[in-house]
């Protein structure tokens, strides 16, 4: 049996935040157990399930060796989207048939927006 990678740990400074962004920008659902430190934050569209953590005072925030990528078609109609409520992408970048923007989330952790995806070549 082989591994999957079904879930990302996010270390943040505020898990409440953290979930409200995901959640309204990105359709996440949150799911927390009473006795449990980690909420659940899974997408409707399935996919990798997101996993916000309180981070010790210790863990420095907004890595830059991960980035979260979002499969989206329309990059240019979800930036304008998530402009109007409050997230703000950087242009919109063209390559080898596609296109993304990047921004950060609540903590300066990096996440894109991709049509890779749905561009021909990497179906």
């Amino acid at each position: 049996m082989q591994p999957s990678l079904n879930r990302i740990m996010l270390y943040v400074r505020n898990v409440q935040e953290t979930c409200d962004f995901y959640q309204h920008h990105f359709g996440f659902v949150s799911t927390r157990d009473a006795d449990d430190r980690v909420v659940e934050l899974r997408s409707a569209n399935g996919g990798a399930i997101l996993m916000a953590h309180l981070a010790a005072k210790s863990v420095k925030t907004g890595q830059v060796t991960v980035k979260l990528v979002f499969d989206i078609e329309d990059v240019d109609g979800f930036k304008e989207k998530c402009l109007m409520q409050g997230l703000k992408f950087g242009a919109t970048h063209k390559a080898d048939g596609y296109t993304f923007a990047n921004a950060k989330d609540p903590d300066g952790n990096s996440i894109s927006i991709s049509s890779r995806a749905f561009a021909a070549r990497y179906n």
